[in-house]
């Protein structure tokens, strides 16, 4: 037995000791799939008569009040990536219909290739984070990518496939796609501790689970139909900074008092559910002699692990990647020098240009900006970097303050630049036409959300993984490559600028 009220104060708690990690993955999970159904787009910039030429990241962002009408039916299509794909095709090619009728056709397959290869295995993720978070307070954000580090993608791919797909069917009958939504719904959770199970035991089990609990399932969703509805009050942000999160902790508490439920009894194909480190947190002696048991295995998380307090022990997972998806840990407090720096900015720049690059051709299907034509680099991606690698060091350790400081030190930048180009040049850049824009329309809330999560990036994972690269050559061709570019650079931001 269960109650409603011992959940929630159990996901407060939960809350408590994890927030800034919980918000962290609901943000991550908002961005790369569209999996809350209201607001899908309040983070999508729409420009009536041309695209925005600055910084148009085109990743889904979504922030969203997930609504209590989707534990009944959510028809909406969930992958807005493949919807610009789309868009793409219609405005890039103006051309006989059998042509765009095939682009279209590709925009389908790769609608549902991101949706079953990306959004669904990224759920998953979702839910591991939040189970394994129960009892491993320092459970790592990269949990939402645990499949793609196992290399572990068929089977996963398959049974949310199926998932999804009986789930859509019943749907369409309106009273058996209520019933299905809650039989269904521990499959992503069971996947997540055991991606290798079958469609057949997978379902099988979420029934189980389910069995005699779908009303209370049910009453448990009609329990934050408040929160809900302050959320839409708040353009969907109070879902992402409060109610995603208590949602997820109380949903993942449910999970693990099933499955304890069910194991206890050894009711039927309850060895399935293999993963009892996710309610039996081992001691460091229990660690050790395990290591040493398996040192010999062949999973090589049993050669490289350590035993880290508050996380989960990874290399007793039933599932092991194989020996090549085993990279070494990328150091972030690394130190540069002052060629590091140098090709640093560069590189982020180069990588912004792209980024904007595939954004307007994604938007508009052409490449109308003068700015992207002229320069292969935009400046401002490598200025963030340079700042965030040499005044926000000292907040390694503190993620939640790096993605505030990245907020605004970019929001202040950009607007500045904006500033720069007009006055001194008569560049105008297109203004945003949003509820979420503020400083006159020369400012977005999703563009900072966007690029403080990629200057995050930048400093944790990119740039010592640039830098490392980097450093292996020797030292003239690393003053060659910075001279190079260095050069470059100044000859195409001086001809632009005479352009303007």
């Amino acid at each position: 037995m269960w109650s409603r009220k011992e959940l929630k104060k159990k996901a407060r708690i939960l809350i408590k000791s994890n927030y800034w990690r919980s918000v962290s993955v609901c943000f991550l999970i908002a961005m790369l799939t569209a999996s809350y159904p209201i607001s899908r787009s309040l983070f999508l910039n729409y420009f009536p008569d041309k695209i925005q030429t600055k910084t148009a990241l085109i990743l889904p962002v979504f922030i969203s009040a997930e609504s209590f009408s989707s534990a009944f039916l959510d028809f909406i299509p969930d992958n807005f990536i493949a919807a610009a794909f789309l868009h793409t095709v219609q405005n890039y090619l103006k051309r006989p219909d059998f042509i765009v009728t095939s682009f279209l056709t590709l925009g389908v397959i790769f609608s549902l290739l991101y949706k079953f290869f990306v959004s669904n295995l990224l759920i998953v993720g979702e839910k591991r984070f939040f189970v394994e978070s129960y009892n491993y307070e320092d459970t790592n954000i990269s949990k939402i990518f645990f499949l793609y580090k196992l290399r572990h993608l068929a089977n996963p791919s398959w049974v949310m496939f199926c998932y999804t797909l009986f789930q859509k069917l019943w749907d369409l009958t309106i009273i058996g796609g209520i019933i299905k939504h809650y039989e269904y719904s521990m499959i992503p959770y069971i996947l997540a501790e055991n991606p290798k199970i079958s469609q057949k035991n997978a379902f099988f089990l979420s029934k189980q689970l389910t069995r005699g609990n779908r009303w209370k399932l049910f009453l448990l969703d009609c329990s934050f139909l408040g929160w809900e509805l302050l959320s839409l009050f708040t353009l969907g942000i109070l879902d992402i900074l409060y109610v995603r999160p208590y949602k997820m902790n109380c949903k993942a508490s449910l999970y693990l008092l099933l499955r304890r439920n069910y194991v206890l009894s050894r009711a039927p194909k309850y060895e399935q559910l293999n993963d009892s480190y996710l309610e039996h947190v081992p001691s460091e002696d229990e660690l050790l002699i395990s290591k040493a048991l398996y040192d010999d295995s062949e999973g090589p998380y049993t050669k490289i692990s350590y035993f880290a307090p508050h996380q989960y022990p990874v290399f007793l997972f039933s599932v092991q990647p194989p020996i090549a998806a085993v990279k070494s840990p990328v150091n972030p407090a690394q130190n540069y020098d002052f060629l590091s720096y140098v090709f640093l900015f560069h590189a982020f720049s180069i990588f912004g240009w792209l980024l904007e690059i595939i954004s307007e051709l994604l938007s508009c299907g052409t490449l109308e900006n003068v700015t992207l034509k002229t320069l292969p680099w935009l400046p401002l991606y490598g200025i963030c970097g340079l700042l965030i690698l040499l005044l926000l060091k000292k907040y390694i350790k503190k993620p939640a303050t790096m993605f505030i400081i990245n907020f605004v030190v970019y929001t202040a930048l950009d607007y500045l630049v904006q500033l720069l180009l007009d006055f001194s040049f008569g560049i105008e850049l297109p203004k945003y036409h949003s509820y979420l824009a503020f400083m006159n329309g020369e400012a977005y809330l999703g563009d900072g959300a966007v690029f403080a999560l990629l200057g995050c990036a930048f400093f944790y994972y990119f740039a010592p993984r640039w830098n490392s690269l980097f450093m292996k050559l020797k030292k003239w061709m690393r003053i060659l490559i910075c001279i190079l570019l260095t050069t470059v650079f100044i000859f195409d931001l001086l001809s632009g600028i005479i352009q303007y």
